[in-house]
């Protein structure tokens, strides 16, 4: 799920255990993405599910 780089882009450290992180950086390499590109795929599907169960999640107004 690439999004074309925003001002309002946010960054988040991660801390992970070894085992883990390679895990992700085997199925990322599996799945032709970068482990950034692998964790934003996730996160997306993950919000996909939620909103399909619970319904859209609409976005304060700034």
């Amino acid at each position: 799920m690439k999004s074309p780089k925003k001002e309002k882009d946010k960054h988040l450290g991660l801390r992970i255990d070894s085992e883990t992180h390679y895990k992700l950086q085997y199925i990322s390499q599996y799945e032709g993405r970068s482990g950034n590109g692998q964790i934003l795929y996730l996160i997306g599907r993950c919000i996909a599910e939620f909103e399909k169960e619970h319904g859209k999640i609409e976005l304060p107004e700034e």
